[in-house]
């Protein structure tokens, strides 16, 4: 994010979180450490006002500055000087009231206009079958992992559910699907400390988006220096996540610190997996990094469900990925997504699959896992009755691609 320094005017890139300042509403950004030290000693402006004398002046002497409580700075105190603060002596007690003379009544403590105020509504969660923090997540690329959550969240507020959906992935990929702009993003909330609330924007109805782009990156910098690194996410996003029924994370393809930070923050995992051979090998690379985090990191996530992508009944080395998947995960590998032309076109016109093809076969193939996820019904794919016939064609038009398929087949088979 670039802005202009309020102190000297050089134009910059904000980096780190003492870089802005908030103030009544207004921001103050300031390029380095020299123009912090000029805005705060107010060597910028017309100094500071003394709070004894209410003389204006420059702090030159860290004896200049006393606090107690909010108390500002004062200007009379010696550099030498041992810096005395301002102690409240308790009141002295109240003299006995002569015999026949009540005592005079306390007075009634001020109602704060706080405490006045009635108190927020408290959000009643609808039932929920699956985990309420899902991340998507898969250390491969290109397989499916935005559209997956897109495609989800969308579905689960369809149904009536509040979803909040974060996307940790610096590309910003979620934002471009659903043709939104943001001023502020994720960046602001873990670095700069601005409330979730004051960046979450609305997209569709029952569903809000917490957005990122480029400046994320920069986040790592930040989470690398901090204390209990790992949960900044889970610390920032408590503020907002009773608001919601469901949180929805997209990570990005990596092993990067905000995406300790999603699984920390997550109660489940959904790993979508296109069905090729480096996809299955990638698998491994998923159940390493959960084992790390339960164990490291301890935070007790588990895999809710494996979801085959980009999947063509007629290709040989998709059926033996799925196949493998199964396997493997039992009854936690879905019904896989089948791969249609739709899918891609959506995003370019900043529609969900649900808005812009409802009745493709990826439509249906999503509502199937969004049902599963809110209602609990089948949808692994040991059940083949709820397959919708993805395998009505391989038959007929399977052998042209078995061929030039199998040499990859038995090798992924064996990978995964």
């Amino acid at each position: 994010m670039s802005e202009s320094c309020s102190v000297c005017g050089k134009n910059f890139e904000v980096l780190f979180r003492w870089q802005m300042e908030e103030k009544a509403g207004a921001y103050t950004f300031l390029c380095g450490r020299t123009c912090q030290e000029k805005h705060v000693s107010g060597a910028s402006s017309d100094g500071v006002i003394c709070d004894c004398c209410g003389k204006r002046f420059v702090v030159e002497l860290v004896a200049q500055v006393l606090k107690v409580g909010t108390q500002p700075p004062a200007a009379s105190a010696s550099p030498r000087s041992p810096m005395q603060a301002r102690v409240s002596t308790p009141a002295p007690p109240l003299a006995a009231a002569p015999p026949g003379i009540a005592p005079p009544a306390a007075a009634a403590a001020p109602v704060s206009e706080e405490s006045a105020k009635p108190s927020a509504p408290v959000l009643v969660r609808k039932p929920f079958e699956g985990p309420r923090r899902l991340a998507i997540f898969n250390h491969k690329g290109g397989t499916g992992k935005t559209t997956t959550t897109v495609s989800i969240a969308a579905g689960l507020a369809a149904r009536g559910y509040r979803v909040l959906l974060v996307d940790t992935d610096s590309q910003g990929n979620v934002a471009v699907s659903l043709a939104q702009k943001s001023e502020k993003s994720l960046y602001h909330v873990l670095v700069m400390g601005i409330r979730p609330q004051d960046v979450v924007v609305n997209v569709r109805e029952n569903l809000d988006l917490l957005p990122s782009n480029e400046t994320l990156a920069a986040a790592e910098l930040y989470l690398a220096g901090r204390q209990n690194r790992d949960r900044v996410l889970k610390d920032r996003l408590a503020k907002i996540e009773n608001e919601y029924d469901v949180v929805i994370l997209d990570c990005s393809p990596s092993l990067s610190l905000m995406n300790q930070n999603a699984l920390v923050y997550a109660d489940g995992i959904l790993v979508p997996v296109a069905c090729d051979f480096l996809s299955l090998v990638g698998v491994r690379q998923v159940l390493k990094t959960v084992k790390n985090v339960n164990s490291l990191l301890h935070h007790p996530v588990q895999i809710f469900g494996v979801l085959p992508t980009f999947y063509d009944a007629r290709a040989r080395i998709c059926r033996d990925a799925v196949d493998t998947l199964k396997q493997h995960f039992g009854e936690r590998c879905l019904l896989p997504i089948r791969a249609a032309t739709k899918i891609k076109e959506a995003p370019a016109q900043g529609k969900t699959i649900f808005e812009y093809a409802p009745d493709s076969n990826a439509a249906e193939d999503y509502l199937r896992v969004v049902d599963h996820l809110a209602f609990g019904t089948p949808a692994s794919a040991g059940d083949q009755n709820a397959n919708g016939g993805q395998d009505s064609v391989r038959p007929s038009e399977a052998r042209a691609h078995e061929d030039r398929n199998s040499g990859a087949s038995q090798r992924a088979t064996g990978a995964a």
